[in-house]
């Protein structure tokens, strides 16, 4: 895991733009993950946030202590 992949996993959510630099993957498909609730994610006024926790589940790696 690179440094900044370890900095966006030591918080406890992430932003749409993380998580897609994270999985790798284009705006669209992590906007359309969200809507379709594939993504668990919720919003604070208009911000989305994903939770590293469901990220960290799906790529294999541990939860922080």
């Amino acid at each position: 895991m690179d440094d900044t992949t370890a900095a966006i996993l030591a918080n406890l959510a992430c932003t749409p733009q993380e998580a897609r630099k994270i999985l790798r993957t284009g705006k669209n498909v992590i906007y359309a993950a969200v809507e379709s609730g594939e993504i668990p994610s919720f919003r604070i006024g208009n911000s989305i946030r994903i939770p590293t926790s469901w990220l960290r589940d799906k790529l294999g790696i541990p939860q922080a202590a």
